[in-house]
């Protein structure tokens, strides 16, 4: 399994391959590695801004009733759902 990226993390790396590929002084092969590498960290940063996107939602659909419910994420949910069936 995949060690999980914090988005901190994941968007300082992207910035630095941005920077790497914008020089334009690497290899091909160099730089088809860190542009997939890249195409990675920014599904990462999407799937965890989205996460939070709808998190938010909650709060904001909930606050009337000042409820923090926790959100699991649908790979959370479904691991739920496997261990109850």
């Amino acid at each position: 399994m995949e060690k999980e990226v914090k988005f901190e993390k994941a968007m300082e790396r992207l910035e630095e391959i941005v920077q790497s590929l914008e020089k334009g002084d690497l290899q091909l092969e160099d730089s088809l590695k860190l542009f997939e590498e890249g195409i990675k960290l920014s599904q990462v940063c999407m799937a965890k801004l989205d996460e939070a996107e709808k998190r938010v939602d909650i709060l904001i659909k909930d606050k009337d009733k000042t409820v923090l419910k926790p959100f699991l994420s649908e790979s959370a949910d479904n691991d739920n759902r496997k261990s109850e069936g």
